[in-house]
């Protein structure tokens, strides 16, 4: 049975003016990252990321403990879901019927925390049927890119193989929702508790697709107790 090896980022650069790069603490994540996979037996066949800056420089320092070099392809259907584009076109939506939310903006988006609850509110309403703003990209088409993805990585590295997949929360509760079979609906639930540089890990073989498991911080954790410092983050 294959296996894929779905990686979350390092922690980016939350209010900066560059998000999209991994802070320090985002460095040392995806390098213990590739440290724990190399530990542990993992040997990558072939490696896939999104196609931005945070996505790519994780699955490099990841990458980088692999005892050979291991082929990277670089795919934007690996994306994350595209919020600034959500919190322009969607929010004023929102804010019509969900003055909890509307409260919540006022306060302003420099706390994680309240920046979290707004974009659940959106991407809630993104996934839904009232959702017909043609200025962004759609959730049909979204996940249906995510979903092809998929399908054409097994279809592309066949049986036997251990495979790589650098990208972001949404896509993985995304990819994860798909191989549950479950609705749009339902995939926020697994969006907002993946932590950096977490593992979840999918098997196929042939037609058959399963989820061994989901988020794994666990070795994180575990140097975190060790070198006395906090490497477990959401963002």
């Amino acid at each position: 049975m294959a296996s894929i090896y779905v990686v979350r980022h390092g922690q980016a650069s939350f209010g900066a003016e560059n998000y999209d790069e991994l802070s320090p603490l985002g460095r040392l994540q995806a390098t213990l990252t590739g440290e724990y996979l190399a530990r542990t037996g993992v040997v990558f066949d072939a490696a896939y990321s999104g196609s931005l800056e945070r996505q790519k420089d994780t699955a490099s320092l990841a990458l980088g403990s692999q005892a050979a070099s291991v082929p990277l392809t670089v795919d934007a259907r690996l994306d994350e879901v595209r919020n600034d584009e959500h919190l322009e076109y969607l929010l004023p939506k929102v804010l019509e019927t969900r003055p909890d939310i509307k409260a919540i903006v006022d306060q302003g988006l420099d706390s994680s925390k309240r920046f979290q609850k707004v974009i659940e509110a959106v991407f809630n309403y993104w996934v839904s049927p009232e959702c017909d703003e043609p200025n962004i990209q759609s959730w049909a088409e979204y996940s249906e890119g995510v979903h092809s993805m998929l399908r054409d990585i097994i279809t592309n590295e066949g049986a036997g193989k251990t495979i790589g997949v650098f990208t972001s929360g949404g896509t993985i509760a995304t990819l994860t929702a798909a191989v549950l079979k479950l609705p749009g609906s339902a995939t926020y639930q697994f969006y907002e508790p993946v932590f950096n540089c977490s593992v979840t890990q999918i098997f196929y073989r042939a037609e058959q697709v399963s989820l061994s498991y989901f988020n794994d911080c666990s070795f994180l954790r575990e140097q975190s107790a060790s070198r006395g410092e906090k490497l477990v983050t959401y963002r």
